[in-house]
């Protein structure tokens, strides 16, 4: 697996990978994962392609996605007495 960048961004961390021939788009919020996968040969500007999926309505979305599974877990967590 190749580290391509670290993406700044103020609420998640966010790595571009490449792997197997995909771009591997990670994104992470406390201990909660979410990973994109795209085929390199869908991309012919490369990683830069990648960088302009990551516009405001996609990381709003992420974000939300990260907070329902932060609940989903925490729920199971609670259902199954685990706290």
């Amino acid at each position: 697996m190749r580290h391509v960048a670290d993406i700044p961004h103020p609420d998640l961390k966010i790595t571009l990978l490449a792997w197997n021939g995909k771009y591997l788009l990670k994104l992470e919020k406390g201990m909660l994962e979410q990973t994109y996968k795209v085929s390199e040969l869908d991309l012919v500007g490369g990683d830069e392609e990648m960088r302009q999926l990551l516009d405001d309505t996609f990381v709003a979305a992420a974000v939300r996605r990260f907070a329902d599974m932060r609940d989903d877990l925490q729920a199971a967590l609670e259902r199954h007495d685990l706290l």
